[in-house]
């Protein structure tokens, strides 16, 4: 190979690897792998689930190489009304806050803010006397505790190992002893301080010994505390100029600007009878139109908008190892060990759990198509996320319900996904 072949070579490489960094139009979806017969599957699944009443409306997207091989819509925003359900439109997408809180730590924790396994109390003094919950009298919520074998740190908040349980949604116990002390989940919330929170919930008792198990909790919003501690700005500041500006994701909010409130879609929940009904009111702990209300009491679980495109451009973005665009939020081995398994043998059904993300093992890979190493999560108001580095896939699937008898439709989007792979 002559000097000037190496010298093309070498630049081909390096603009393959700069378009892969930044989502792009697939122009010929069987170039990417994908039969575009096996893809209409999933227009004509989407549909129907609308058609049948499953769903107000849904978007779904997928990308491989980076390249958008399937952004669509179906359904309705507003179903009395016919307005179309449009890929755009901006989703509450609740827990899928928690990922991007994840990676706000960690780009501290490339800082040198902090060690992962540094304990809370280090940042946080609240937390320096941690007790464990024994004994709950479910008559009044009186309780007792005993001593916690050990300090529950930074790891342990990112993996859901604390023992920090979830006030609203969470177990009986946890329920009633964060009402008392007026914790919240953290979505709309008014007349009180974040910092306050987590101060007030690091005096509770955890519910288990940290380390022990895994307990879906108010974990994160600890660690939105955390950021805001570490950094010195809002976790809405932080999030704005540190990862939204520079991945260029401008539909994703904590309060919703007015001149975006028009694409916030509608809320749907089934009824008694299995009918969708439109919410207006309170739902799971805030109103409704929480992202239109101003607020300064940042949730780094629960409180996020966002689109399926926006926010696939920050799933891409973990999966080019941390770059996107040219633009480093992450070195790669700090997205490495954010996707691995960090709980051990704790218990997590047929996967694991690595720092802010499930992570498919060889078992969980044997129950559905996704590639073992596969990181994903999502939200209660049924929104749905899948990344998996071995195809290079990214695969989002959201629809807006709170309650609903048809949670296998994510699941569902996931196989036809995978199952339009034609290479």
């Amino acid at each position: 190979m002559t000097l000037r072949t190496r010298f093309l070579v070498m630049v081909l490489l390096i603009a393959c690897t700069a378009t892969a960094q930044k989502i792009e139009p697939a122009t010929n979806v069987t170039a990417i792998g994908f039969s575009t017969d096996r893809l209409k599957r999933i227009d004509d699944q989407m549909n129907d689930w609308a058609k049948k009443g499953w769903v107000s409306g849904t978007v779904g997207l997928v990308i491989r190489n980076g390249k958008l091989v399937y952004y669509k819509a179906a359904g309705y925003n507003d179903i009395a009304g016919k307005q179309a359900m449009k890929k755009d439109d901006i989703f509450r997408i609740a827990s899928q806050t928690k990922a991007i809180t994840s990676v706000a730590v960690m780009m501290l924790y490339e800082e040198g803010k902090f060690l992962l396994d540094d304990p809370i109390s280090q940042y946080i003094p609240a937390y320096a006397n941690e007790t464990v919950l024994d004994k709950f009298n479910e008559a009044d919520s009186s309780y007792t505790t005993v001593p916690a074998k050990r300090q529950a740190t930074i790891r342990d908040l990112l993996t859901h190992t604390s023992g920090i349980g979830y006030a609203q949604i969470g177990s009986k116990e946890a329920n009633a002893i964060y009402a008392k002390n007026n914790i919240t989940a953290g979505i709309d919330v008014s007349g009180d301080k974040l910092a306050d929170a987590m101060n007030r919930l690091g005096k509770l008792p955890l519910m288990h010994q940290p380390g022990e198990k895994f307990t879906y909790g108010l974990n994160v919003d600890v660690l939105g505390d955390l950021v805001e501690i570490w950094s010195g700005m809002s976790l809405e500041d932080f999030f704005r100029t540190r990862i939204f500006e520079p991945l260029g994701m401008n539909d994703t909010w904590f309060n919703l600007p007015a001149s975006k409130a028009g694409r916030l879609v509608n809320m749907y929940s089934e009824d008694s009878t299995g009918t969708l009904q439109k919410l207006t009111g309170e739902a799971l702990g805030g109103h409704i139109d929480y992202p239109l209300r101003k607020k300064t009491y940042f949730s780094g679980g629960a409180g996020l908008s966002s689109t399926a495109y926006d926010y696939a451009v920050f799933l891409q973005m973990m999966l080019n190892g941390g770059i996107y665009n040219g633009k480093r939020i992450l070195g790669r081995n700090t997205v490495r060990i954010m996707t691995m398994n960090q709980i051990g043998d704790v218990p997590f059904g047929n996967d694991k759990f690595g720092l802010g993300f499930s992570v498919v093992t060889e078992k969980g890979s044997g129950t559905n198509p996704s590639q073992v190493g596969t990181f994903s999560w999502g939200g209660a108001f049924k929104t749905s996320y899948w990344v998996d580095p071995k195809e290079k896939m990214v695969i989002v699937f959201y629809r807006q319900l709170l309650n609903t008898s048809h949670g296998e439709l994510a699941d569902k989007f996931k196989v036809m996904a995978y199952s339009a792979l034609n290479d």
